[in-house]
């Protein structure tokens, strides 16, 4: 079988499309934050998050956010190859704008809530969570 000069670019041309595109999925947290808030400053009143500061299974770490008036709370896992835990959404009809879950961490790392606030303004809360490896510290 001979293979052509055009099937020799089509395959060149699909292979470096197939090598680029997993590049892109993985933003950093730096990105995350900057899609999110369009680069406004971020204070520290109003967002409690809560979570465990040990977790002895980093499969299931129970999370909770809480920012009354807020209108959307996003979540980052900083350690993780993919940082962006999940983003919340609240509706004018919402009864409270918290959220509870549980998210996977790789390792010990900081879980970190960003809310964006019905007046435009940005708030963030920071929790280390250290992740035990067969419940031996890790």
């Amino acid at each position: 079988m001979t293979i052509t000069r055009r099937q020799t670019l089509i395959m060149a041309v699909g292979a470096a499309v197939a090598t680029a595109l997993p590049f892109g999925a993985f933003a950093s947290v730096e990105d995350h934050i900057t899609e999110f808030t369009g680069g406004a400053e971020l204070g520290n009143e109003g967002l409690t998050l809560t979570a465990p500061t040990i977790a002895e299974n980093g499969n299931t770490v129970p999370i909770e956010v809480d920012a009354p008036g807020a209108v959307s709370i996003m979540v980052l896992a900083t350690g993780n190859p993919t940082p962006a835990a999940g983003t919340f959404n609240f509706g004018k009809l919402a009864g409270s704008q918290m959220a509870s879950t549980r998210i996977r961490l790789a390792q010990t790392q900081d879980v970190m809530a960003i809310a964006k606030m019905s007046d435009g303004s940005f708030v963030q809360a920071t929790q280390e969570v250290k992740v035990t490896i067969g419940g031996c510290g890790g």
